[in-house]
């Protein structure tokens, strides 16, 4: 497996320009694609606006975040990432979309390039079976917010080479990430425990157990969570949490993956959560 030097990073929304900064900081070459052109627009603001939070906390020097964003380079043509060594998708958690992505992509790229997937649950698996590179097809889960959380699972298709497990967990390090090995199951690890606990809270909501903020003051004092399970979901998003629920039940076939009712009927309301101004709390 030749050294990684290029990156294309598909997609410039939260998880994408996350990834796309932290790549350039690395020192990687970065192209950030993205076929929305104010999409774009708006993810290289935010890259340009997290440098320069990582300058005035004196992470960063100044030449060192100027450097970093002169080696983004922008995409708005798929076409562009011919030459790349990897490609991160970070598109929607929607497995037609992606596999759709993988199959233009198979077509485009040098048959040596690696293909890797930021799904938060769908298969690697499936994905890689839209492709003629199933071997070079692979999961590289980072966590939102990407520039500051240190953990990549690193999902391994039933599919996937060792060469491009080797290289890909290389990879995560020298962006400064800590790998964990994951095989592929509906949700991978880390949402296949996180999800049921929010799905678990909501019912506890619905069924007039608790408030939200109390829900989120028991995990918060008792188990020193960072932030509350509802608090999170707001934050992660409503729908794609009702996404991800729906993955698990459909993978495991288990009703206890079954969403909570509540959670659909406000996904149905478009509360979405942080993003939407309404969620389990009020933005506005």
């Amino acid at each position: 497996m030749h050294a990684v030097k290029t990156i294309a990073v598909l997609g410039a929304g939260t998880m994408g320009n996350g990834i796309a900064h932290v790549a350039a900081r690395s020192g990687f070459a970065v192209m950030l694609c993205d076929l929305t052109p104010g999409l774009l627009e708006r993810g290289v603001a935010t890259i340009e606006k997290n440098l320069a939070r990582e300058v005035a906390k004196e992470k960063l020097t100044r030449q060192q975040a100027d450097e970093a964003r002169a080696r983004i380079q922008l995409a708005t043509d798929r076409e562009m990432l011919g030459g790349c060594d990897v490609v991160i998708e970070a598109a929607t958690e929607r497995f037609e979309v992606k596999a759709a992505l993988f199959r233009e992509l198979d077509r485009l790229l040098r048959p040596e390039a690696i293909l890797a997937s930021n799904t938060s649950s769908i298969s690697i698996t499936k994905l890689a079976a839209a492709t003629g590179r199933p071997g070079q097809v692979i999961g590289m889960h980072f966590f939102n917010p990407v520039p500051m959380m240190a953990l990549v699972e690193v999902i391994r298709g039933l599919q996937t080479s060792q060469a491009t497990f080797d290289a890909v967990e290389q990879l995560a390090v020298a962006m400064g990430k800590t790998p964990v090995e994951v095989n592929d199951a509906a949700g991978f690890v880390s949402n296949r425990v996180l999800m049921p606990l929010i799905n678990e809270a909501i019912f506890a909501v619905m069924e007039g157990v608790a408030t939200p903020e109390a829900v989120d003051k028991v995990f918060q004092l008792g188990m020193a969570h960072p932030m509350g399970p509802l608090t999170l979901a707001d934050f992660i998003g409503l729908d794609v949490c009702l996404d991800i629920m729906r993955v698990l039940e459909q993978g495991m076939g288990d009703p206890k993956y079954r969403p909570c009712p509540l959670l659909v009927r406000m996904v149905d309301a478009g509360w979405l959560g942080r993003k939407s101004g309404r969620g389990f709390y009020n933005y506005t």
